[in-house]
């Protein structure tokens, strides 16, 4: 598994996006996505297999 950590202060109205680094191969169904935040919590997506539409 990678980990990448960064760092920054969070102001009220901060918007958290994540996504992956370019050395990262692409997700695949059954990886899992975590993002935690120091202090107020953490975010656990598990991907599905489905379809995507730019529309």
């Amino acid at each position: 598994m990678q980990h990448h950590r960064s760092f920054m202060t969070l102001r009220p109205g901060t918007v958290v996006l994540t996504g992956l680094p370019a050395r990262c191969r692409q997700n695949t169904p059954g990886d899992e996505v975590f993002c935690r935040v120091e202090g107020i919590g953490g975010l656990r997506n598990r991907v599905i297999a489905g379809s995507y539409s730019s529309t």
